[in-house]
Order: structure tokens, then sequence, then C-alpha cells
């Protein structure tokens, strides 16, 4: 798969029957259709951004519009997050989600842990491999 961000090749990372794009160039990570419920799911935390992904207007902004690498048509640009809003890019057609590089990795920073202390696994891997490149 081609990156949208930097136009170059992208590398399969598999964890746990979830299988993301990932752009060793940018960080960009790659997110088909599911995969983010399958993480969600996975990590125990559906329902609680995904409902929030699916209807998102979209967020005005200057930043050039990304083609997706499935059907190769604009996506959209969505804000998700907070208190720390985090912008996205998603493929109008459904066909999944691209963050840019650290993105995914600030995202899961807000997510709730379910008690203090709580490890959860699949969000380790997530922030240990996509965090933003120092």
């Amino acid at each position: 798969m081609i990156c949208p961000a930097c136009k170059n090749d992208m590398i399969v990372v598999e964890y746990q029957r979830i299988e993301l794009d990932f752009c060793p160039d940018c960080r960009g990570v790659w997110f088909d259709k599911g995969e983010l419920q399958l993480m969600l799911e996975t990590a125990r935390l559906e329902g609680k951004f995904l409902d929030e992904i699916q209807h998102l207007p979209e967020t005005g902004t200057e930043e050039k519009l990304r083609k997706c690498p499935i059907c190769r048509r604009a996506m959209v640009k969505n804000t998700i997050g907070a208190p720390s809003p985090v912008m996205i890019d998603v493929c109008r057609q459904g066909d999944g989600l691209f963050f840019d590089g650290g993105e995914i990795h600030q995202l899961v920073k807000q997510l709730p842990a379910d008690k203090p202390g709580d490890a959860n696994p699949v969000i380790g891997f997530i922030e240990e491999v996509f965090k933003a490149a120092d």
C-alpha cells in the first residue's frame, strides 16, 4: 500500500488479529475498514470512540486533502479526542482512516484506563509502536 501522506510504501504491522499499514518514513498509520473496531474490541474499549469517528462533521482546515489508498478518492479531515483534538483523514467511502505520525499515540494517551494502574497490552503496543519519532 502507498502512504497517503508521503507516497512511500507502507508495511503491515500485525498484533493479535489486528493488521495495520504503517509508513516507516513518515510514521503514518492506516486502519482498514473494521480494524479500528477490532482494535477497540481487543483493548476492551469498544464504543468509546468509534461512534464519534463515524459521525464526525468535516473539519475546516487549510491542510491539503489526501487520497484514500484504497479507492483513490479525496478523504475528509475530521478531529477526534478531547481535551487535545487530533486531526485524522477519513475515507468518504468507508474504506478506512489515516493517522499522521504520532497522532494515534496522541489519541491513545487520551483513552481512559479501566482502573488506576491497568496495563492493557493492546494499548501498550500501540503506544510503543506508533509514538511520534523523537
